[in-house]
C-alpha cells in the first residue's frame, strides 16, 4: 500500500495512491482521522487497506505533495552509514550510529520548493532511505525492530556545509532543506529493505548510487540504538544515512543554487523530486 499526503481545497489529506490517482482517507473515517501521523497513531492503517478496496481514485494525484509525515514528533538522522561515505570523508565508522535531530519545520514534500539559505552558497544534498515508525517503543530488540516500522520513504538531508562544520544542528536545521516522500510505502510492499537501489541525481546528472545493502549499520541496529535513548512514537521518522557522491566531497565541489531540480529514486518507492529555489 502506498499513501501520500497533499491539499484538498487549501486543507491538509491524505490518500491512498492507486494507479489513476489517490483516494482522501478522512471522508471514509467520518474525519475522524485526518492526517497519516494520526492514522499511524491509531493503528489505522489495516482498516484504511479495507475502506478502500476496490475504489476507484477520487481525485488526481497532485503534483506537489506535503510532507509525507505532518509534524513529526522526532526526525532521527543517522550520519556516516556508508562505508564509502565514510571513506570519502576520511571519517572513522561509529562504534555505535552517529545519530543527530531535525526540526518538523525542516520538511518539505515532494514538488515543493528546496530552499536554499541566503546565509551560504554551500548547500549540499545528501539522498536517503527513511523508515516511518508505526508502533511505539521503548528499549527495541533488535529481532522486533522491524515490527515496529510502518513503511518507507525518501530522504534529503538538505546540509549547509559551511555551518555544519562548526555545529551539525545548525547545518542540518535550516528550514525547508529536508523534502520526504513522495509516498510511504508499507513494508508489505517493500520486503527486504536492504535490497534497494538509491540514487540522486541533480539536474539529471547522477550523483549517486548504492544499494541499501551497504548500510554499516542496519535498520533493526538503528531502531534499538534510537530506542534506547528516546520513545519512539508513531510517524516518527528515521533517516538512515547517504552514500557516496556528495557535492562537497567532489573535485570541484558541487552545491545546489536555484533553478536546480534534485532527485531522490528508490526502487519500491519512487521519485522525490524538488526546485531548488533562493531564500
Amino acid at each position: 500500500m502506498k499513501l501520500a499526503s497533499y491539499l484538498v481545497d487549501g486543507k491538509p489529506s491524505f490518500g491512498i495512491v492507486v494507479d489513476d490517482g489517490v483516494i482522501d482517507v478522512p471522508p471514509l473515517t467520518n474525519g475522524r482521522i485526518a492526517n497519516l501521523r494520526e492514522a499511524l497513531a491509531a493503528n489505522a492503517l489495516a482498516d484504511i487497506a479495507r475502506l478502500t478496496a476496490g475504489r476507484r481514485a477520487d481525485r488526481a494525484m497532485p503534483d506537489e505533495l506535503l510532507p509525507l509525515v505532518p509534524d513529526p514528533q522526532r526526525i532521527v538522522c543517522v550520519g556516516i552509514n556508508y562505508r564509502d561515505h565514510a571513506a570519502e570523508t576520511g571519517r572513522d565508522i561509529s562504534p555505535a550510529p552517529s545519530v543527530f535531530l531535525r526540526l518538523a519545520d525542516t520538511l518539505v514534500g515532494h514538488g515543493q520548493a528546496l530552499v536554499r539559505p541566503s546565509v551560504s552558497e554551500q548547500f549540499d544534498f545528501e539522498g536517503e532511505l527513511a523508515v516511518v515508525i508505526g508502533r511505539p517503543g521503548r528499549h527495541i530488540a533488535e529481532a522486533d525492530a522491524l515490527a515496529h516500522v510502518a513503511g518507507y520513504t525518501c530522504f534529503v538531508d538538505g546540509s549547509v556545509r559551511d555551518f555544519q562544520k562548526f555545529s551539525v544542528t545548525s547545518g542540518k536545521n535550516f528550514p525547508a532543506t529536508g523534502p520526504l516522500g513522495p509516498v510511504l510505502v508499507t513494508t508489505d510492499g517493500i520486503g527486504d529493505p536492504t535490497k534497494l537501489t538509491l540514487v540522486t541525481r541533480l539536474n539529471g546528472e547522477e550523483m549517486q548510487r548504492s544499494g541499501t545493502d551497504h548500510l554499516i549499520y542496519s535498520i533493526p541496529q538503528i531502531i534499538k540504538f534510537v530506542s534506547d535513548f528516546t520513545a519512539l512514537a508513531p510517524g516518527d521518522v528515521i533517516a538512515t544515512g547517504t552514500p557516496a557522491g556528495v557535492g562537497h566531497r567532489r573535485t570541484p565541489p558541487v552545491y545546489m543554487k536555484p533553478g536546480d531540480v534534485l532527485e531522490v529514486e528508490i526502487t519500491g518507492i519512487g521519485t522525490l523530486r524538488n526546485p531548488v529555489v533562493a531564500e
